[in-house]
């Protein structure tokens, strides 16, 4: 008979709390066993997935059963979202037509913490038949999986976070671990950039910041722009119309002289403003962004400098202005 698990009724606050660092102990513990084997016998091999994936023609196909299909069902993720085309195949469903999935030039990736997953056998099978290459992500040094695999990544044998031993905890977090390694140094042999990057995440807060200033930036008729020897009163008049608290001061090529922002109002405040013109006033070759700037960069500058807007250049003609405000409608905070 069963014994029924018992709720508390009153959560210890201190026992709970002693529970999470015990995990995330034992968690690092993995991690650094992780770390000294990819210093040792692991790196090599690793190195030598990284190449094979890389030369692939095709695409990766990820696999594994249980927490560990979890973790790739992500790694894969991980994987296509930064270059390198993957995709998740469960096991189940490859015993049941999806093995059609994977043509000529792919390769498969997969993951069991034993190596002796049943449910892989057929994967492992028609990888071998068809000279599929196979990568083994496993702790089982001699297991079924690891002798069938073109190249097997040897993970350290770990105490689970689990007290009992028998989640997936730690054991888990190590796959997941090497996957983001695999996906990281494939991103950087492949030269991946963030421009790359937003080609696969044109979406959410991720998205709008990793698109360009010049995706955001005013420009044309809604720019406040005046020229040398223009009155106070006709800059004041330009910049309350366009609304972006400053002007520009341009010449004729409308190359960038100087900017007049609502601050520089307040400081001559006790002055005769309206008898100045914006040449007494402006701040020359004040700070200018280039329009291929990140959105994300151009509101870290913002920040940094405590200012709302910026002047957006090429070759030292304005090209636009970008405020505080669109970054953030945007959503690139």
């Amino acid at each position: 008979m069963i014994t029924p698990v018992v709720v508390p009724d009153l959560v210890d606050e201190s026992e709970t709390v002693q529970s999470a660092l015990r995990t995330l102990s034992t968690d690092r513990d993995g991690l650094a066993a992780l770390s000294d084997a990819m210093a040792g016998e692991l790196g090599p091999a690793f190195a030598r997935a990284v190449a094979l994936v890389a030369r692939l023609r095709g695409r990766l196909v990820v696999t594994g059963v249980g927490k560990s299909g979890h973790i790739g069902s992500k790694i894969a993720a991980t994987l296509a979202s930064t270059g390198t085309p993957a995709f998740f195949v469960h096991p189940a469903d490859a015993n049941h037509g999806d093995l059609g999935m994977i043509a000529r030039g792919d390769a498969v990736m997969a993951l069991s913490w034993s190596g002796e997953s049943a449910e892989l056998k057929g994967m492992v099978a028609y990888a071998r038949r068809f000279s599929v290459p196979l990568i083994a992500i496993t702790a089982g040094e001699s297991s079924t999986l690891a002798r069938e695999a073109s190249v097997a990544l040897i993970l350290p044998r770990v105490t689970e976070a689990c007290p009992h031993g028998l989640a997936p905890t730690t054991s888990t977090l190590l796959q997941l671990a090497l996957g983001d390694a695999l996906a990281v140094a494939l991103l950087e042999a492949r030269g991946f950039m963030p421009e790359h990057f937003r080609t696969f995440h044109p979406g959410g807060s991720l998205g709008a910041a990793l698109r360009q200033v010049r995706d955001v930036m005013q420009k044309g008729p809604r720019l406040p722009l005046v020229s040398p020897g223009t009155g106070m009163r006709q800059a004041i008049l330009e910049m309350s119309e366009k609304g972006l608290g400053c002007v520009a001061i341009v010449d004729e090529d409308t190359r960038l002289l100087g900017i007049i922002t609502d601050g520089d109002l307040r400081r001559h405040i006790d002055t005769d403003l309206l008898s100045l013109t914006v040449d007494e006033v402006m701040t020359p070759s004040p700070l200018t962004i280039s329009p291929d700037l990140l959105a994300a960069t151009a509101l870290q500058e913002l920040n940094e400098r405590a200012v709302t807007t910026l002047i957006v250049a090429e070759e030292g003609r304005v090209a636009g202005i970008v405020h505080l405000h669109d970054l953030l409608r945007l959503g690139a905070a």
